[in-house]
């Protein structure tokens, strides 16, 4: 990499650290007639490397607007390793679900949200357990990290859980198993401006910063692409109304989603497999 691009892509990364604006949510998230309710449901959401719990206010609000209690854990994601972070923030949301005496405990994650809870799930068992969704997850690594992690800039940045996203033997993504949950994956194809350059890294399609094949894990319920970036993927009105029909139903809605984008995305995953060390 030479100088010039390292230094294009570092400032990229500054900028995947700039809060989002807000935006006016549509009424795609309310309930069909006839769809089941929230019940006494409650919702954990985590968010990705280096945000706040604000990242995820609009799914917070869409939730609660849909009858479940909901509670978006804030924790120091570039501070400590992943293994560290889930052992503190996943429980820090069932407290609070268990306070409310939840009978079902949902979880919707952005990002690194879903390593923190998929290493959490794969040695705490949760009773309470329902429906999963994942927003953009690099469950099999990203291609950005393998190129910029060691950089001064990207650790100082990014932290000691950045430096865990690689797709290699050594990110922590190769030592996560298989689901054994009801999880729904959603992913997006398009590349907001400021990711073109990193997106240009990554094989096949991709959202600027995971492939939509490496979103994918053994064991997932449901998988869905939509033409939305990863920064923004958590303030898309059609995204929040798909996560919503996925805790009610554990699938989501297929009416009007075209085929060719998962269609590339299988054959995305076979590359990856192929060239994946057995």
């Amino acid at each position: 990499m030479t100088l010039v691009a390292l230094r294009v892509a570092l400032v990229i990364l500054a900028l995947w650290l700039c809060a989002f604006p807000m935006q006016a949510r549509s009424q795609e998230t309310a309930p069909l007639p006839g769809e089941p309710g929230a019940g006494n449901a409650c919702v954990v959401l985590l968010h990705g490397l280096g945000r706040t719990y604000r990242s995820m206010d609009m799914i917070a609000s869409a939730l609660r607007d849909a009858g479940y209690e909901a509670i978006s854990v804030d924790y120091p994601s570039r501070s400590k390793p992943i293994e560290a972070l889930a052992v503190t923030a996943v429980p820090q949301g069932l407290q609070y679900c268990r306070n409310r005496h939840a009978d079902r405990i949902h979880f919707v994650t952005h990002s690194m949200g879903g390593l923190v809870l998929r290493y959490y799930l794969a040695s705490h068992p949760v009773p309470e357990l329902g429906k999963v969704v994942m927003l953009s997850p690099p469950n099999q690594g990203s291609e950005v990290a393998d190129a910029l992690v060691g950089t001064v800039v990207y650790d100082r940045i990014n932290g000691p859980a950045g430096g865990q996203l690689g797709t290699g033997p050594d990110g922590i993504a190769a030592r996560l198993g298989r689901i054994d949950y009801t999880l729904g994956i959603i992913t997006g194809n398009e590349q907001t401006a400021v990711d073109s350059w990193l997106a240009r890294q990554i094989p096949g399609q991709n959202d600027g910063k995971v492939s939509v094949a490496r979103a994918k894990v053994e064991g997932m319920t449901d998988f869905l692409v939509l033409p939305v970036t990863h920064t923004f993927i958590v303030m898309d009105d059609k995204v929040i109304a798909q996560t919503l029909h996925f805790l009610r139903h554990g699938r989501f809605r297929r009416e009007g989603i075209p085929t060719e984008a998962a269609d590339l995305a299988d054959r995305d995953a076979r590359h990856v497999a192929a060239r994946s060390p057995h």
